[in-house]
């Protein structure tokens, strides 16, 4: 196992995590948010990923389903980055999820290498045998780095030498898409009323947070399989266990932000089985940009055009909920296609790619 030596004036410094935002003890979460903010601006050249320290807090309280490691990233006593590990806690669970984000000036001095080996020396004491990290590459010039699955590539920049050079090996390329709501509404109720054609036999329902009780124990069986029907191509996840108690800490996160959260779901008429559902999220802010997170279709459901029935339903929703918002970004597997030509055909466009890295701890 390769050592680093730490650079001098540096300081890992264990992220203290506030109950709230107004407590004397949350002066480092705010700079840890600004910094988070700041970094994602400097990589991508905009705010949408941008959050207020207030809606990013509930996120980091404790949850019985994984444990988060979180550092602040000092140099000469000026905050300069984070680094953070997230651990599932199921049974056996044997994965980790980590990031380590620098501001651009500090780059070149081995401060990631030092962050990301105390990572990995903590995920090793924690019995983790495979991590996994994601990166956004914008568009460049130059030598490009191919997915293994065969979809997709991005440039071998900066982040993409740093995992290189620290033993991760690229394994999938997710696609950042958005979609401009002015003026799609035609479009949209064209597509929603040919999907229903198709999905005869299933109806939309929909509610926003928190689940109403008959929902639940569905939504929250389809959340479990996020990660095992989703594309993951030579990831490794560890499988979830997901129960009312788990939906319901999930749900707390984004009511305790007061972010707004609308589930789109189809229902088979026939059994009350949920068989799809899709989620679009906006901040406190109501103006910002709203986020697509999850969608899928259950495995057994596919060839209905669900995907398609639920992603019109809930856009078309959308625009009583958050009018203001002008645009929404989503996320996907670059191998996804099925997905991707449901985006595409309502009008996603690409903006730009992340890179998916994988790493075996020896």
């Amino acid at each position: 196992m390769s050592t680093h030596h730490t650079p001098p004036g540096l300081e890992l410094r264990p992220l203290r995590i506030p109950a709230s935002i107004d407590d004397p003890d949350a002066a480092d979460f705010r700079e840890m948010t600004r910094i988070r903010n700041l970094v994602y601006a400097e990589v991508s050249g905009h705010d949408d990923h941008r959050m207020p320290a207030d809606e990013l807090l509930p996120a980091y309280q404790p949850d019985p389903s994984a444990r988060r490691f979180s550092w602040m990233v000092v140099l000469d006593g000026e905050v300069v980055g984070r680094a953070g590990l997230d651990l599932p806690l199921e049974e056996g669970a044997r994965s980790g999820h980590w990031l380590v984000e620098l501001r651009r000036s500090v780059w070149g001095r081995g401060i990631g290498r030092a962050a990301l080996a105390l990572i990995e020396r903590t995920a090793r004491d924690q019995g983790r045998t495979v991590l996994s990290s994601w990166a956004e590459h914008p568009a460049a010039d130059g030598p490009q780095l191919t997915a293994p699955t065969g979809f997709g590539a991005v440039p071998r920049d900066h982040a993409a030498r740093f995992f290189e050079a620290s033993g991760n090996t690229l394994e999938q390329i997710v696609r950042v898409s958005v979609l401009d709501l002015g003026g799609c509404e035609p479009h949209l109720r064209r597509l929603l009323a040919a999907a229903e054609e198709a999905a005869a036999g299933y109806r939309v329902v929909q509610w926003t947070l928190p689940t109403p009780d008959e929902f639940v124990d569905g939504y929250a069986a389809m959340k479990a399989r996020m990660v095992t029907d989703a594309p993951s191509a030579d990831l490794e996840y560890d499988e979830e266990v997901w129960d009312a108690a788990r939906l319901r800490r999930f749900e707390r996160t984004y009511l305790d932000a007061g972010r707004h959260l609308l589930v789109t779901a189809a229902q088979h008429v026939d059994s009350g089985e949920l068989a799809a559902f899709n989620e679009l999220v906006v901040g406190k802010d109501r103006t910002g940009i709203t986020h697509q997170e999850d969608t899928l279709v259950v495995a057994a459901h596919r060839g209905h055009r669900l995907g398609m029935l639920v992603k019109c339903a809930g856009l078309l929703a959308w625009r009583d909920v958050a009018p203001d918002s002008t645009r929404v970004m989503t996320y996907n597997a670059e191998e996804n296609r099925p997905m991707l030509s449901i985006n595409e055909e309502i009008g996603f466009r690409p903006v730009s790619y992340e890179g998916a890295w994988k790493k075996v701890l020896s």
